[in-house]
């Protein structure tokens, strides 16, 4: 039910109900989400993945978005550095969460994994314009919502939701390629070989040599007394 309201708040405004006080609210109180205003709210960015942060506990309105825009156009307002502030101390966040991953994978898969830069990786010229138009095309859909072309809107989320997936499949396979490069530098076990063969025993020296003839000669003569003459003794 809070999800449904706060989307109905959003394409239709909060004072949807007449409420004085959503009526007299501004872009820039306190109890509006700025970053919303700016274009990305983390709490619509993570939302069904491992780092979801709920919702916003603060107000979303195209509305007040519209407003802010005007306010910035004209130099009143900006909070562009607020946008990257956040985004800076998300990225921190997830380069902590990646760390606590690898540690769990093993030795060598850790030691390729670790050496790979997720940003470095992905960060190519394709999936830059891919990320534009991304941006781009999520700038329209607000458009429909204002101007309520209902119809524009949901086709340009289709063609968002196919930009998200083809951008997902290219860092997918740049991230495989550069973890399987980084992974075959590591230096590889030796093949399994047979054992050696044993080393000869050292041939015995002279006073030994005499010795062990010595017993066997003795062997043999006991070998060869007569089973009555043992008897008699």
């Amino acid at each position: 039910m809070d999800a449904m309201r706060k989307q109905l708040d959003v394409l239709m405004g909060a004072n949807r109900n007449g409420d004085v006080r959503e009526v007299n609210r501004k872009y820039y109180d306190r109890d509006v989400c700025r970053m919303y205003l700016v274009g990305l709210c983390p709490h619509e960015l993570f939302q069904l993945t491992k780092m979801d942060m709920g919702p916003c506990p603060k107000a979303h309105s195209l509305q007040l978005r519209k407003e802010y825009e005007e306010a910035r156009a004209k130099g009143v307002d900006s909070y562009d550095r607020e946008l990257e502030d956040v985004i800076d101390r998300l990225i921190v966040e997830c380069d902590k969460k990646i760390g606590r991953a690898l540690k769990r994978l093993d030795d060598d898969d850790a030691k390729a994994a670790i050496a790979i830069s997720v940003t470095e990786v992905t960060q190519t010229e394709e999936l830059n314009e891919l990320s534009k138009q991304i941006k781009e095309k999520l700038k329209d859909v607000d458009k429909y919502d204002l101007e309520g072309k209902t119809d524009f809107k949901i086709q340009t989320l289709e063609e968002v939701e196919k930009l998200r997936t083809e951008r997902a499949e290219k860092q997918s396979a740049l991230l495989l390629e550069a973890f399987n490069k980084d992974r075959a530098s590591l230096p590889q076990p030796l093949p399994n070989l047979p054992p050696p063969p044993p080393l000869p025993a050292p041939a015995p020296d002279a006073r030994t040599q005499e010795m062990i003839n010595e017993k066997l000669k003795k062997a043999e003569d006991l070998g060869n007394i007569p089973v009555t003459q043992n008897c008699l003794h």
